[in-house]
């Protein structure tokens, strides 16, 4: 997982792969004010973003997932809220398994979870090893505008 603000994408840019560089400057140059909800290609079905709007939830209420053919970068326009992120460790219970059909799987826990704090202009970086739950309530539930980069994981080697 990796964290970090758009902001400072020109200095650090040379630290990702390729196809990540291109999501995230999609992310830095692309003015999603006047965007409506939905899917937006970047670069076919190598790259593509799809921005959303919902108000947070308990932890709780939330699924942890993981992808396996994607790498998710997930960006806050506006609002805030909270992620947790853990490893993926073999023997997780799975509660739902998607993964065919849209390449996601979702956990009942996952040991020794870590929450951090995602606010608008930041960005976390999340692999197939990685688990996270996102949209969780940083406090009262609250809206939030976000945008979900997805990248094939296969090229970022």
């Amino acid at each position: 997982m990796i964290l970090g603000h758009i902001k400072n994408l020109q200095q650090e840019r040379g630290l990702f792969a390729p196809a990540l560089q291109t999501g995230l400057e999609y992310l830095a140059k692309t003015d999603f004010t006047a965007m409506a909800p939905g899917k937006y290609e970047i670069a076919g079905s190598d790259s593509y973003a799809s921005l959303s709007e919902y108000t947070t939830d308990r932890k709780e209420s939330k699924k942890p997932e993981a992808h396996v053919k994607y790498v998710d970068i997930q960006y806050v326009i506006s609002g805030t809220e909270t992620v947790g992120y853990g490893d993926l460790a073999p023997g997780l219970a799975v509660v739902e398994d998607r993964l065919a059909e849209k390449d996601v799987i979702f956990y009942q826990a996952v040991p020794d979870e870590t929450d951090f704090t995602l606010a608008a202009g930041m960005y976390a970086v999340f692999f197939p090893w990685d688990v996270h739950r996102p949209g969780c309530a940083a406090g009262d539930p609250s809206p939030v505008r976000k945008v979900v980069v997805k990248v094939r994981a296969d090229r970022l080697k």
